[in-house]
């Protein structure tokens, strides 16, 4: 494993190669985009329409020690020769590997209404998906519709209203993300959209789209300068196809995050592990650990751990750990906190005392408790009530929280200390601290937080400045 060629120059392109050095590959290591130009930090692009962040802020810090690659346009996997075909300025090149890693990103799923492409196939104008930066800039106008009712359409419509643009979200369900929260929780959420200036329609099929305007089943036609598609996202399979691999629905790999070439392995959005493909930012990082653990030696099989939702949006706290069907297993029970005045939701389901899923809305002290409690497998504290309505429980987790070495970012394992330690020396925006300490290049739910250290920190007493000169 000398020479290791990732293909793919987003998040889990970059954790893996981060995380290959961390555990002592001192080989060559090259991060080959598969398309011209950086990838974007795609978990942060809402922020981008929120204008929280400008789109140069994401644009991913290359790991330390690897060559990144962001010029060429793949083109091709020659297994017998194990080189990657590609063009570099219309010049054919090829890259050699002794293992290769594919990590690219899915492409967004465009679904048929008739009027939102043009007839070349392409998206029409004032229609767009959410990839690019650059999809970001294609909103515009004074009313935008949002079509789809998952995790990026919720966070696209809040971040739209908050620009104050007039945002409809159509959901196809009856609420957003109702299938991972249930009903009251997805329709508190509903409750918290309109609250703060969206609109949300349930149970609506957009029909057909003219200029300006968007059809819906039940005879509305509304107003839409913008179609902003968040309708899910397909594997990106074709060149693991075209070069002869196992393909499914993803790219089909083995409990080693093998593909049927053992030469070649798969994660991320584009691979199928036991017959599933990962989705959720939290999911795909983690493979990128579990890989790089394989490929130097101190790893065996990949097992997939319960997926972790978490909006990132201001309109709400919403956090969903474990999957739909977990409630449904035999040996477990439901227990749940529903306080609409107070805008909470809890919705937990145990095995043995032991959280096997849960729904958490409006509770963000308690989502860290029952996170750190899900993930350790412990047993949940006697005192239900409490840990829901944020008392003081054991483990305390706004002790934790609070504490200098806790962690802000999951993904990099960045602790507060760290970051204040970088602000010292120099980096003293959100921008420069994910480039010092890769806080916030992960699933992108610390920005806030980090953002927030920096302004306490720009605030605080002046001692800290001179400390730092």
């Amino acid at each position: 494993m000398s020479h290791v060629l990732i293909l793919g120059d987003g998040p889990t392109a970059h954790q893996l190669a981060e995380r290959i050095r961390h555990y002592g590959h001192e080989g060559t290591l090259t991060l080959l985009g598969t398309e011209p130009g950086t990838a974007p930090h795609q978990a942060s692009l809402p922020s981008v329409i929120e204008a929280l962040r400008a789109p140069e802020e994401l644009r991913l810090p290359p790991p330390p020690g690897i060559s990144v690659r962001t010029d060429t346009l793949v083109t091709g996997i020659d297994r017998g020769r194990r080189q990657v075909r590609a063009l570099t300025n219309g010049a054919e090149t090829t890259f050699p590997y002794d293992t290769l890693v594919l990590a690219v990103e899915a492409l967004p799923t465009v679904p048929g209404i008739p009027g939102i492409t043009a007839p070349d196939g392409s998206l029409a104008a004032n229609v767009t998906t959410l990839r690019t930066a650059a999809d970001c800039d294609r909103i515009t106008g004074e009313t935008v519709v949002v079509h789809g009712d998952g995790p990026l359409a919720v966070e696209t419509a809040s971040a739209l209203t908050a620009r104050g643009i007039k945002t409809t979200l159509v959901c196809g369900g009856p609420g957003p993300l109702q299938e991972r929260l249930g009903d009251t929780c997805s329709s508190m959420l509903t409750e918290e959209l309109e609250r703060a200036g969206v609109t949300v329609l349930g149970n609506s099929i957009p029909v057909r789209r003219t200029p300006g305007h968007l059809r819906l089943d039940d005879g509305t036609t509304l107003r839409a300068d913008t179609l902003v598609l968040c309708t899910g996202a397909t594997p990106d399979v074709p060149l693991a196809r075209e070069a002869g691999l196992n393909v499914g629905t993803g790219i089909v790999v083995d409990e080693r995050l093998r593909t049927s070439d053992p030469h070649i392995h798969a994660i991320g959005d584009c691979a199928e592990h036991c017959g599933q493909v990962m989705t959720g930012v939290d999911a795909t990082l983690e493979q990128a650990d579990a890989l790089a653990k394989i490929l130097t030696g101190r790893g065996g099989a990949y097992r997939a751990t319960p997926p972790v939702l978490r909006l990132r949006t201001h309109v709400a706290d919403v956090a969903c750990i474990g999957s739909a069907a977990d409630p449904e297993l035999i040996g477990t029970r439901l227990i749940t906190l529903t306080d609409r005045a107070g805008r909470r939701y809890a919705g937990l389901t145990l095995r043995e005392e032991r959280i096997v899923s849960a729904v958490l809305f409006g509770l963000p002290h308690a989502t860290a408790t029952i996170g750190h409690l899900h993930r350790l497998r412990q047993q949940l504290p006697s005192n239900r009530l409490g840990l829901f309505l944020e008392w003081s429980t054991s483990p305390a987790s706004d002790e934790a929280e609070e504490a200098p070495d806790a962690l802000v970012c999951l993904c990099n394992s960045v602790t507060e200390h760290t970051l204040h330690q970088a602000w010292q020396a120099g980096s003293r925006t959100a921008a420069a601290l994910a480039t010092t300490t890769r806080a916030t290049t992960g699933c992108g739910s610390c920005t806030r937080h980090v953002q927030e250290l920096c302004g306490k920190w720009a605030d605080g007493p002046r001692s800290e400045l001179k400390e730092a000169s």
